[in-house]
């Protein structure tokens, strides 16, 4: 029996929400969105998604209103998270944790403080100083890098980051 295309035939919230972000990439897309690489180009070389596939993936979440596309720096436009995609903060953090959990070993994973008071964040998002959960862009990120990555992105992200900011390399 082939697959479908679609949920169509679902009532379901996480069906919905899959026809949105489900396929193959897309939540890479996302999660760099929130780590603030905003350009074609770098979302592309970062991910090592192929053009193709960016295009659709970008087109489809500006189509559904999760991403906006902007005017940037010079020529060249950007793609912003909007309110809607900004939402998705929490499934990304709690995919996030789930794959430090079981795939990731501890000095490689990602750092999350929380950017008021600088403490870690907890496995469920909430800050283990004050307790509150910040929103994405009260989230400051540090990744580590090993020893002699090349990667430009990767190594921006080395430093302390706030989520949402632009991260130029």
């Amino acid at each position: 029996m082939p697959l479908g295309t679609d949920y169509a035939g679902q009532d379901c919230a996480v069906a919905r929400a899959l026809e949105v972000v489900g396929e193959r990439w897309t939540l890479l897309v996302v999660r760099d969105l929130f780590y603030g690489i905003r350009r074609y180009s770098d979302l592309q070389k970062h991910i090592g998604i192929p053009p193709a596939t960016l295009t659709d993936r970008l087109t489809r979440l500006v189509d559904h209103g999760v991403v906006d596309r902007v005017p940037g720096h010079g020529a060249r436009d950007e793609y912003v998270l909007t309110p809607k995609g900004e939402a998705l903060w929490p499934a990304i953090f709690s995919l996030a944790q789930w794959g430090n959990e079981n795939y990731v070993a501890p000095d490689r994973r990602m750092v999350y403080t929380h950017r008021t008071d600088g403490a870690p964040l907890t496995v469920q998002g909430t800050c283990s100083e004050c307790g509150v959960i910040p929103d994405a862009g009260d989230i400051v990120i540090r990744k580590p890098q090993p020893e002699g990555a090349n990667d430009p992105y990767q190594a921006a992200l080395k430093e302390p980051h706030r989520l949402l900011e632009p991260l130029r390399v």
